[in-house]
C-alpha cells in the first residue's frame, strides 16, 4: 500500500517548530508509515538543521507528489518568505507570524486539494500573528475557517487515552456558564461521530463531573443535576453510549485503563491536566469533524530555548505517527459521509 503523504508546517520561525521538524525527520519510524513534506523556508530549514547538527540533504519540490520520501532528506516546499538576516529567534517578529500563516494556510490547500493526507502542526505565536495583522487568534480559528468547517473538535491523545473538550479558551467562568443539556448532547453525539470516523464502531464513552464529586446532587454546585444528568438520560435513550457524570478525579485514570473509549472533558484544563501528567511530550491534540485530519504537538514555541537545539522532538514523532496512524481512515470515512 502506498503510504500516506503527511504535510508538516514548520510553525513559528522564531520559535522551536523547525528544530523538531528536522529532528523528527532523522528517526526512522516516521519513514516506516508515510511520506512526510515539510512546508516553510529554506534559510529556516538551513538555520534548524545548523543549530541540530543534524546533517539531512534538502529536496526542494514544488508539490508532494515530487518527493523522494527516504530518510536521510527532507523533502520540502519552499514559501521563500523569511529573511533570515532579520530572524530573531524567541522574539515575536511580524514576517514569523506571516510565514507561520503561509506555512499553514498552504498545508491546509494541499490537504483540501488531497494532495496530502493529513497534516502534522508545529507551534505558531498568537502575538507574532496579531504583529503580522493575521486576522485569526491561532490554529483551530485558521482551520475553521480556511476548511469552512463550524466549530472543529479537538482531541488529545496519549497513550491510548482521548479526550475531547466542550470549551476551549474561555475564562472558567464562562465555562460553567456554557454548560447546559442541549450543549452536552451536541457536543457528545458531535464526539461519538468522530470517534467513529478514528475506527471505533460503537464508542462508549464517559462524561466527566464539572465540580468535585460531580456536586454530590447539589451539595457542591446543581450543573450536574441540572444539566449533565439529564443529557446523559437522555443521550442513552437515543442509544449514545455514555456514561456520567464520572468524578474527574478518577473518570480519566479509568479511561487510561481501557474502560472508556474516550472522556468528554467540560472545560480546557481539567483534559489537559489529566492527559499531560499521563505523559506531557506524547499528549498529542487532534482536531476533528474537517474533510482531513489535523495532528498537532502540544506545546509552544518555546521562545526560551528556541535557537539552541535543546528542544526534544518526541511530541512532533508523535503527531507524525499519530496523523500516519490516523489520517488514511478519516480520509475514508470523510468521504463516505459525503
Amino acid at each position: 500500500m502506498t503510504k500516506p503523504i503527511i504535510a508538516i508546517t514548520l510553525g513559528d520561525p522564531a520559535g522551536v517548530g523547525p528544530e523538531i521538524v528536522v529532528k523528527a525527520l532523522k528517526n526512522e519510524k516516521v519513514y516506516e508509515v508515510c511520506n512526510p513534506v515539510v512546508i516553510g523556508d529554506k534559510g529556516v530549514l538551513y538555520k534548524a538543521l545548523n543549530i541540530t547538527n543534524i546533517s539531512l540533504k534538502l529536496n526542494d519540490i514544488s508539490t508532494p507528489n515530487e518527493g523522494k520520501y527516504s530518510l536521510g532528506t527532507i523533502d520540502f516546499i519552499d514559501l521563500n518568505n523569511i529573511d533570515i538576516n532579520k530572524l530573531e529567534f524567541g522574539k515575536v517578529q511580524s514576517q514569523c507570524g506571516q510565514a507561520a500563516f503561509d506555512y499553514l494556510s498552504h498545508a491546509i490547500k494541499l490537504a483540501m486539494d488531497k494532495k496530502v493526507t493529513a497534516i502534522a502542526t508545529t507551534p505558531l505565536n498568537k502575538e507574532s500573528f496579531k504583529a503580522a495583522a493575521v486576522p485569526y487568534i491561532g490554529h483551530t480559528e485558521v482551520l475553521e475557517s480556511l476548511t469552512h468547517t463550524e466549530n472543529p473538535l479537538t482531541m488529545f491523545e496519549v497513550k491510548g487515552l482521548k479526550v475531547f473538550f466542550y470549551s476551549r479558551h474561555v475564562s472558567l467562568r464562562n465555562a460553567c456558564d456554557l454548560i447546559t443539556k442541549e450543549g452536552i448532547e451536541e457536543f457528545a453525539v458531535r464526539c461519538e461521530k468522530a470517534l467513529k470516523v478514528l475506527g471505533i464502531e460503537k464508542p462508549h464513552m464517559a462524561i466527566a463531573g464539572l465540580n468535585p464529586h460531580s456536586g454530590e446532587h447539589g451539595l457542591f454546585g446543581d450543573e450536574e443535576v441540572k444539566y449533565i444528568y439529564p443529557a446523559v438520560e437522555s443521550l442513552r435513550e437515543k442509544g449514545v453510549d455514555i456514561n456520567g457524570p464520572i468524578g474527574a478525579d478518577s473518570v480519566f485514570h479509568q479511561a487510561l485503563l481501557g474502560k472508556y473509549d474516550a472522556v468528554l472533558s467540560l472545560y480546557h484544563d481539567q483534559g489537559h491536566i489529566a492527559t499531560k501528567m499521563v505523559d506531557f511530550e506524547r499528549t498529542i491534540s487532534l482536531t476533528n469533524n474537517m474533510p482531513f485530519l489535523r495532528t498537532s504537538v502540544d506545546h509552544g514555541t518555546a521562545f526560551d530555548i528556541a535557537g539552541t537545539g535543546k528542544v526534544s522532538e518526541v511530541s512532533m514523532i508523535e503527531a507524525i505517527l499519530l496523523a500516519a496512524k490516523y489520517g488514511p481512515g478519516f480520509l475514508n470515512k470523510t468521504d463516505e459521509n459525503n
